[in-house]
């Protein structure tokens, strides 16, 4: 939802919009599950509060044959037995670059998601956490 005072950073800065797609492009096109890009792009956007966000991810995540329940309990995923051990790692991974905090173990994440995934579907994930956030933040300015 934006309000009347929204400022249209799409108008205002389209080249920079532009660089902010080709981006995102580039990163769907990485090594990366499209059903994990979708449950982390959906993670991040629940802890940015973006409302918007968070309806279009699920939205693509169920076209992309990802269930209401999964996604229902994503917010949730320590609690649940309805991700595998690597999703939950990607999420954890996705939580720590989204709400940054110094006491976070950033070298027992990595050894966590290097017994799931290479090191470039970890910079893929990585990517994908950063460009979600960007994308939120953009949102979000106008709330």
């Amino acid at each position: 939802m934006t309000t009347s005072t929204a400022i249209n950073h799409y108008q205002n800065v389209p080249d920079i919009v532009k660089c902010f797609v080709a981006a995102s492009g580039a990163i769907g096109k990485a090594e990366l599950e499209p059903k994990l890009r979708h449950l982390i792009d959906l993670r991040a956007s629940q802890i940015n509060q973006c409302a918007y966000c968070v309806k279009m991810h699920t939205e693509e995540a169920l076209t992309d044959g990802e269930t209401q329940e999964r996604l229902q309990r994503v917010v949730v995923w320590r609690h649940v037995d309805d991700f595998t051990p690597a999703e939950k790692a990607a999420f954890a991974w996705t939580e720590a670059l989204t709400s940054l905090d110094p006491k976070t173990d950033y070298e027992w994440l990595r050894s966590d998601l290097r017994n799931h995934f290479s090191d470039a579907e970890i910079s893929a994930i990585t990517a994908a956490v950063a460009m979600i956030n960007l994308w939120n933040r953009v949102q979000v300015s106008n709330h």
